[in-house]
């Protein structure tokens, strides 16, 4: 079974992109970020063409989440990340397929840190915890995927010193990942590839796809059950270099049936 997740930075906009990538990698499942959408704007035609089932929790212009699958209609669990009702955006919905619970999620940014927008990623990170902490307790099999604008380590980012005060390096957000990771789940791809540089971003600037100045922002968190059936994963980072493409890379691994 092969899950990919892949922030698409505008589910209309990088629509060739995306059929084309799903064409040529074909994951069993594949979990999109920042749709840039509404619900009612979402390409389902394009994507039942494709031979996908999806479903999506949409908004306009911001943020949005999809699950799509070729292996059974995802059943939808939620679509909100627990633990405060008056938030709005669209960054979580977790579903079941084949009896695995899959979770995507695209975590708030924070930047400018410090400030409103850095409170709220931290607020939304201890949320997460909680329902995290909910779904190891469970015992089921379970992954937590997605753009987690996260830099785990240095080891994750070109030129560290030139993100020390970004939301997505300082301290508390690699401590809050770390916290996260410490309830028992495996940070899939660095556990397959433990010494080697991984990049799933480039920005659109200073041509940082074209010099391999990238960051490791997006991640997969899979449970113990599903970290014993781990056989593969990877990036594919060749559709950065497409035309019109997004600025994230696919990202995908393999398990076990």
């Amino acid at each position: 079974m092969k899950i990919a997740t892949y922030n698409v930075n505008g589910v209309n906009g990088h629509l060739e992109v995306l059929l084309r990538w799903l064409k040529e990698s074909a994951p069993d499942v594949a979990c999109l970020q920042e749709l840039k959408a509404p619900q009612e704007k979402f390409p389902e035609a394009a994507i039942l063409e494709a031979g996908y089932t999806a479903i999506w929790h949409g908004q306009k212009s911001w943020n949005g989440v999809a699950i799509l699958s070729r292996i059974g209609k995802p059943e939808e669990v939620r679509r909100a990340l627990p633990g405060d009702p008056e938030d709005l955006h669209s960054r979580y919905i977790e579903a079941v397929i084949n009896g695995i619970t899959i979770a995507c999620l695209y975590l708030p940014n924070g930047n400018p840190a410090p400030g409103p927008k850095y409170d709220y990623k931290l607020g939304w990170f201890k949320r997460l915890h909680a329902h995290a902490q909910e779904l190891m307790d469970s015992g089921k099999p379970v992954i937590i995927l997605g753009d987690y604008n996260v830099i785990p380590t240095e080891k994750d980012v070109y030129k560290p010193a030139s993100w020390v005060n970004d939301a997505l390096f300082l301290p508390q957000t690699r401590e809050a990942f770390e916290t996260l990771k410490a309830q028992g789940w495996t940070d899939a791809l660095r556990k397959m590839y433990p010494d080697e540089t991984i990049y799933t971003f480039y920005d659109y600037f200073r041509n940082a796809y074209g010099r391999n100045a990238g960051l490791r922002i997006d991640h997969f968190l899979v449970s113990p059950d599903v970290d014993k059936r781990l056989i593969a994963g990877g990036v594919d980072k060749e559709v950065r270099g497409w035309e019109k493409t997004s600025d994230h890379c696919p990202v995908w691994i393999t398990i076990k049936d």
